[in-house]
């Protein structure tokens, strides 16, 4: 069929004629891979959702394998050089190999995702779901690191020219292995960190983290970082490596339930029993409250006023914030209204005697002193 097209169009370089030949058996294998793929998708979005949402993750490398097969049947019977047509199979080969990583690479995430779809993690008890969930997100960014360079290198090494470059590489590998060991440090260890922390599990997916002082939450696990998601919605990018060299603070390491602080400075004439009292009703009065904490201890005292700590219990981070602020709150109302005297106040004290505030008669005006004088020498 294709000499005839040579023949033909014999004033057109064979090249010219060979592109145009691919690229509309691209066209045609993208249009009927597209065409097939819809039609699956509608008949096997009720029968078989399994197969269907398999068929919406990988639809473009269905879409590549389908360009890839129909361009590797053309190939042989274009109107090129023997060399030319080599140097295309090649290409071929290279990209028969892409494929079979991007279908591993596909075959390992839908795995990895079907399996961390079986635990939820929006819910209060979720310390068992976090960790799985933890484990599988981190593997599954280093197995698609791992599967993308032996893809790429396999993809390389079908090239002569790139094999004997690679050989001669390895060969004479002193200085040059050392240099590229050293180049490639921080990704290793951060590759090697991430391995750790899916093991150990430091931190989890969702815990709440205090790092340099910045208070978040474990968003998302990177193959070389972590994305911490702080209080005020900015994102913190951290290489995994800081959270094995480290140290930082896991509210959540355990259980998600913490004890919230609230400290009080006031008057020693402050009532302790009826402040006690109220702090346990304004604690079973709230929400926020677990029913687990409510404490009110005198912590310190000092010559002008007593620390007073009450503790809180609550189910999160953020619910133990929100109580410590309306505890906070509603307990200086209180004392406002119920006992003014009991907040913080300055205390001066006054001194009566006349002796003391008769001034010297060095400090006296001049003319008094004169005065007082004249009065001594009339008595005398």
């Amino acid at each position: 069929m294709f000499p005839n097209l040579t023949f033909m169009f014999h004033y057109i370089p064979n090249w010219v004629i060979a592109s145009a030949i691919l690229a509309a058996t691209a066209l045609v294998a993208l249009g009927a891979a597209q065409l097939l793929r819809r039609m699956a998708a509608r008949f096997l979005r009720f029968n078989h959702p399994l197969i269907h949402a398999v068929l919406a993750r990988a639809g473009n490398l269905f879409l590549f394998a389908a360009v890839l097969l129909a361009t590797a049947l053309i190939a042989p019977s274009l109107p090129l050089p023997e060399h030319t047509v080599e140097t295309i199979n090649r290409i071929l080969i290279a990209l028969f190999v892409i494929l079979a990583g991007w279908i591993a690479i596909v075959a390992s995430d839908l795995a990895a995702d079907r399996y961390m779809g079986r635990f939820r993690i929006d819910v209060e008890d979720n310390l068992l779901a976090r960790r799985a969930v933890t484990q599988m997100r981190v593997l599954k960014r280093i197995m698609n690191v791992l599967l993308g360079t032996l893809t790429l290198a396999f993809a390389l090494m079908t090239f002569d020219s790139v094999r004997q470059f690679g050989v001669s590489i390895f060969a004479s590998a002193g200085i040059a292995g050392i240099a590229v060991g050293l180049a490639a440090k921080p990704v290793l260890s951060n590759l090697i960190a991430g391995v750790q922390l899916a093991i150990t599990q430091p931190i989890r997916i969702d815990d709440v983290v205090i790092v340099n002082g910045e208070y978040g939450c474990v968003e998302e696990f990177g193959s070389t970082y972590v994305v911490l998601r702080l209080w005020d919605w900015r994102r913190m990018i951290v290489p995994l490596s800081y959270f094995l060299e480290n140290s930082f603070e896991n509210w959540t390491r355990t259980s998600s339930s913490l004890i919230g602080s609230v400290y009080f400075h006031l008057d020693h004439r402050t009532p302790i029993p009826a402040l006690r009292a109220k702090v346990e009703e304004l604690a079973k009065e709230s929400q926020l409250w677990d029913g687990r904490v409510v404490n009110l201890q005198v912590s310190d005292s000092t010559e002008k006023t007593v620390e007073i700590r009450v503790l809180v219990s609550a189910r999160d981070s953020a619910k133990a914030w929100d109580l410590r602020c309306e505890i906070r709150e509603k307990m200086l109302a209180w004392l406002q209204a119920e006992y003014p005297e009991s907040l913080p106040r300055r205390r001066n004290e006054a001194v009566s005697d006349v002796r003391t505030q008769m001034p010297r008669a060095s400090e006296m005006p001049q003319f008094l002193v004169e005065r007082g004088e004249k009065r001594t020498e009339a008595r005398g």
